[in-house]
């Protein structure tokens, strides 16, 4: 039988050959790979037929078939296992799912538990609120009754102790008068028998007694009303347990925080110093520009055409504007100056058009890639036709567009077109991002006007607040807590601890040194440390600055705390700007604040001795205080007032060697300056006398060593310092080697104008003003002037306004440039005088001209000219509306004007002016004199003077804008305050509630305006002993005021909820899905309502 090997391997190929184990057959070669059947026999019988002529015979298909079937078998088998193990899969997979599918069920059930018993316990929670809600209001309820009770036992007491008083002093009148009669029947030899002598002598020892305390309750102890201070201990005995659970009048979740929590909470919250981000550098806008040679142009136009109006438009809002660009030929020789200059900056300005310059790439990299404030920053790109920016530009464009770090402007077109296209840019960065001025001007849309937004006037109720000073204190006292050296503050901080804790009472405490021995730095840095330590504590304190300046003002510093003292005591309400009674009202407010607060009151004065009249107007520290107040002051040695010395006083010892060593170490590491070991042998000989070891001079010389650095003569430089006794030369030798670090002459000129012009000023100059005052003077020039006196610790910044760090730096000027007199002083007067009376005569009255023109005017001694520049109705309204009411008497004393006079003055002022006024606007600016006016009489106690102004404000609002408009509400607010002030409670109730009513129509019934006049009229109420009256509509307006809060505050929370889950949205890979979206924002909004604060900053951005 033949075989199928020939069939089905092709001629010359390779098989495997199988042997015959079984022996008899052949042994066949089993192609690797077979053809399919057809195709495979058809070529089989080709293969035959061509190698036999014969055709097929003798040629064997059971070979063939057989091999065919083992493949079918084969196959089949494979395809069988493929199939089971597919199936086998598939049915784990299934099983997986079914599993999963289980999971996902139970985790859904136990989430939609979890929901209904979370919708369970915030129900049970809002019936507990309006439960406590209601408490509240029946202990504030029983609270009134029982103030109401308190002055009626205590008017009681008074007249009980007063005829007490009168019986002790008939007695003892009586008494003398018996003496005496003894005392002449003795002298006619008359003998008096007094069968009790011995009880005579013990009655008569009980009178003298008696008499003693008699004399001493007329000294005044019982004359005047018991103290709020000490009655504290009553107070609290009566404070039932309503007040534990009383809800508190706050913003969103904080909504039902109970009373104690909530007093340690703002002890805590307000009395922190808010770091002031550097976006907003020292109340400035600063805008850097970061340009090459190509764009040059765009620069020369933004700044020449637009930065004034970007100026203009930031002096509208209080804050100034200042534009600095570096030349080419400037990059590389000011570094450290750029840099700096980056980090103040707000807003960052590159233009680019084809190339990138190396020199600016590490500017770029400061100013947009390190950025971990996330300033604003702005790129400008010029494309034309047919050019092509460089590989690099291009690289940067895509960096930034990926990291999304800046705002970039493609421009095609003109120079004068892109330079307008940065300048639309510019501006609404600074309104939206910097300074939030479109969100503030369309809140108060809804009006028409803007004006209608929200103002410190509307926060403070009738307050007037300068929002510049308290930003001067802050800054103040940052500026006093940068340094990191303790230099051995904790002796100093143990002694200030035990004062807190010593028990009441207690004087003030005296905390005195000489100049520059560190007091400033003592007192923050404990500050700091109590602010961490003890949260309970409220610390109020203010640092006086340079002498003669507004920080000194003494008015305005009881001004200050006393509104201090109201912030925290939750309470607004009209506050006089009399000087005479705000030293009055103030221990009233700090009596008022000490029975309410639980934790201690601390008052920190620093530099007392620089205010002025201080024994005059700080006669309150004298007086005593409430139990848990305790005021601390430090003074100079030398200018500590005589009375002030019997306190107790913690002296500030001068440095110790150790000290000495380290602080000057700690400036030479930062320059990587290394002193040898005879170098600190000499330094620690010379700080050992009074004047060389105390904590300013010691720095100062460590700085001016570190200045030097390693490029200098190290030797050299010691030997001019060691020729300097005191801080006054040693500020003298850092100014000389300052001006011989400068350029040219040139240069050299500017320094010294502008340390004189910042000397004869009154709270200083800022940059935007000296660039006016030397129109020579370059933003680079000024920028590496001011950085050089900044890092000498000659300048410091105060509100914007470039002012002298230290006293000592102030008099060296004066010394340094001013040798010659009060010519020279008097010459830079002057200039400042025509700068400012140049702003007044282009109709730009700003806080900073309203300040400095009429001091200058007083200081010149130009009775006249100040005259006329108070009789410039806004510059006396900018400085009434700020709160400058003493300084503006001041004036007035000085010019020889009573008070009566000077109304008469400003009424006829006013209608010179009225008829000068045309249209609609100025009508309203007119109205609003007018409404200044009587707001300032009525200060002043003219009341029959002040109706006629605040009359005319509401004529002409009526006519200029609507019987019905809000303004109108607002000039009748005033109105009626004149006559509730007057004792006209009629009148007062009248206009009230025609103001309620304008207020209900124009903004709700549940507008905080609203609540304003519901104070009002409640407060007048109160007066007339109406108390049912009064708590009605308290209660109405502290639901207004609540509810207002809770959707302020609940809006804002929606909105981070809200914009977290549109960024989840945004994202499609991972588990940031929009479902898991949804998810997080119906929980977070759950838990916020809830009040849940733990969980709900869990779903925050």
């Amino acid at each position: 039988m033949g075989t199928a090997s020939s069939l089905v391997s092709p001629a010359g190929g390779v098989g495997e050959v199988i042997e015959d184990t079984y022996g008899g057959g052949e042994a066949c070669e089993i192609p690797v790979e077979v053809k399919p059947k057809a195709r495979l026999l058809r070529g089989s019988l080709r293969r035959v037929g061509a190698s036999r002529p014969g055709g097929l015979i003798g040629a064997s298909f059971k070979s063939t078939a057989s091999v065919q079937e083992l493949e079918c078998v084969a196959e089949y088998e494979r395809l069988k296992k493929e199939y089971e193990i597919f199936r086998v899969s598939k049915n784990n997979e299934v099983a997986s799912m079914v599993k999963k599918e289980a999971k996902l069920d139970r985790e859904n059930k136990r989430l939609r538990a979890e929901l209904q018993a979370l919708q369970k316990t915030y129900q049970k929670i809002l019936r507990e609120k309006e439960s406590a809600l209601e408490a509240k209001y029946q202990a504030m309820e029983r609270a009134a009754t029982f103030e109401h009770d308190r002055d009626k036992v205590k008017r009681q007491f008074k007249i009980f102790r007063e005829t007490k008083e009168n019986e002790i002093q008939d007695l003892l009148r009586a008494k003398r008068e018996l003496e005496a009669k003894l005392q002449r029947l003795q002298a006619q030899g008359i003998q008096v028998f007094d069968p009790e002598e011995s009880d005579s002598d013990d009655n008569c020892t009980d009178v003298t007694a008696a008499g003693a305390q008699s004399e001493y309750w007329n000294g005044g102890a019982l004359g005047s009303e018991p103290s709020m201070g000490s009655m504290m201990q009553l107070q609290q005995s009566f404070r039932g347990p309503e007040f534990a659970h009383s809800s508190i009048d706050v913003e969103g979740p904080f909504a039902n925080i109970n009373r104690d929590d909530w007093d340690a909470a703002v002890a805590s919250l307000l009395q922190v110093t808010p770091l002031f981000s550097h976006s907003l550098w020292s109340n400035t806008v600063r805008c850097f520009i970061i340009s090459t040679d190509e764009t040059q142009p765009e620069v020369d136009i933004f700044v020449t055409n637009y930065s004034p109006k970007l100026q203009r438009l930031c002096e509208t809002m209080g804050y100034f504007f200042q534009v600095v660009h570096f030349s080419a030929e400037n990059e590389r020789p000011l570094k450290d100056v750029r840099k700096w200059e980056i980090e103040k900056s707000s807003l960052v300005i590159l233009l680019l058009h084809l190339t990138l310059p190396s020199c600016l790439l590490e500017d770029y990299e400061e100013a947009f890639l390190r950025n971990p404030e996330e300033k604003p920053r702005l790129i400008y790109h010029r494309k034309e036709n047919g050019g092509v920016s460089s590989v690099s530009v291009q690289q940067l464009i895509e960096q930034i567009s990926c990291m999304n770090k800046a705002k970039i402007i493609d421009h095609i077109g003109g120079v004068e077109e892109g330079a307008y296209e940065i300048y639309n840019c510019v501006e609404k960065i600074i309104k939206q991002d910097i300074l939030g001025y479109e969100m503030a001007e369309l809140e108060g849309k809804d009006l028409g006007n803007k004006e209608e937004s929200t103002t410190p006037e509307e926060v403070f109720g009738d307050v007037l607040w300068d929002a510049h000073d308290e930003q001067e204190q802050m800054e103040a006292f940052q500026q006093a807590s940068n340094s990191t050296c303790e230099l051995g503050f904790e002796k100093y901080f143990e002694r200030l601890n035990d004062l807190v804790a010593a028990p009441a009472p207690i004087p003030p405490l005296l905390v005195s040194g000489g100049p520059g021995s560190g007091k400033s730095l003592l007192l923050s840095k404990w500050i700091q440390l109590q602010q961490k330590h003890s949260p309970n504590t409220l610390i109020l304190y203010h640092f006086v600055g340079r002498p003669m300046s507004t920080s000194s003002e003494s008015a305005l510093i009881i001004k200050r705390l006393t509104l201090k003292l109201m912030q925290h005591s939750w309470l607004v309400s009209p506050l006089t700007l009399d000087p005479a009674k705000l030293l009055e009202e103030f221990p009233r407010w700090l009596e008022k604040l000490s029975a309410r607060h639980q934790g201690s009151i601390i008052i920190i004065i620093d530099s007392v001795d620089q205010i002025q009249q201080a024994e005059k107007h700080m006669k309150w520290l004298i007086d005593p205080l409430p139990v848990n107040v305790r005021v601390i002051v430090s003074v100079n040695v030398e200018t500590c007032p005589q009375a002030w010395r019997l306190w107790p006083t913690l002296h500030l010892d001068p440095l110790n060697s150790k000290d000495v060593k380290s602080l000057i170490s700690a400036e030479c590491n930062s320059a990587n300056v290394k002193l040898t070991k005879e170098q600190e042998k000499k330094l620690e000989r010379h700080c050992r006398s009074a004047t060389t070891c105390n904590a300013l001079y010691v720095t100062l010389l460590g700085k001016t060593i570190a200045c030097v650095g390693n490029t200098g003569n190290i030797d050299e430089t010691l030997q001019q310092c060691f020729q300097c006794q005191d801080t006054v030369s040693l500020y003298r030798l850092v100014l000389r080697s300052i001006q011989e670090s400068l350029q040219n002459d040139k240069e050299k000129s500017l320094l010294r104008e502008i340390l004189c012009v910042i000397s004869v000023s009154h709270n200083g100059v800022s940059e935007s003003e000296l660039m006016d005052l030397y129109p020579e003077l370059s933003s680079a020039v000024l920028a590496s002037l001011v950085h050089s006196l900044h890092k000498m610790c000659l300048l410091t910044y105060g509100c914007g306004l470039l002012k002298f760090q230290h006293l000592q730096a102030w008099e060296m000027v004066r010394l340094e440039y001013m040798e010659e007199g009060e010519n020279v002083i008097s010459a830079y007067r002057q200039k400042l005088v025509e700068y400012f009376t140049m702003q007044l005569s282009r109709d730009r009255v700003t806080w900073r001209s309203a300040d400095e023109l009429p001091w200058l005017f007083q200081q010149q001694g130009d009775k006249q000219k100040l005259h006329k520049c108070l009789l410039n109705l806004f510059v006396s309204q900018n400085l009434y509306k700020r709160g400058h009411f003493a300084e503006l008497l001041s004036y007035w004393q000085l010019v020889g004007k009573d008070k009566s006079s000077m109304a008469a003055e400003y009424f006829d002022s006013l209608k010179e002016y009225e008829k000068s006024c045309e249209g609609e606007e100025s009508m309203i600016c007119l109205a609003d004199l007018y409404e200044t006016l009587g707001r300032f009489l009525k200060d002043l106690g003219l009341l029959s003077q002040a109706v006629a102004p605040l009359q005319r404000s509401l004529e002409i609002r009526e006519t200029a804008l609507d019987p019905d408009h809000p303004r109108v509400a607002q000039s009748l607010h005033q109105l009626a305050g004149v006559y509730v002030q007057w004792k006209k409670f009629g009148n007062a109730e009248q206009l009230y509630k025609q103001a309620l009513e304008i207020s209900e129509n124009a903004y709700g019934g549940e507008h905080p305006h609203v609540a304003r006049e519901l104070d009002a009229l409640a407060t007048l109420y109160q007066k007339q002993n109406k108390y049912e009256q009064a708590e009605q509509l308290r209660k109405k307006s502290f639901k207004i005021r609540q509810k207002a809060a809770r959707q302020k505050g609940s809006l804002c929370g929606f909105a981070l909820l809200r914009q977290r889950a549109l960024q989840l949205e945004e994202l499609t890979l991972g588990k940031d899905t929009p479902d898991n979206a949804r998810t997080l924002n119906e929980l977070g909004v759950l838990y916020y309502l809830q009040n849940n604060l733990d969980l709900y900053r869990c779903y925050q951005l």
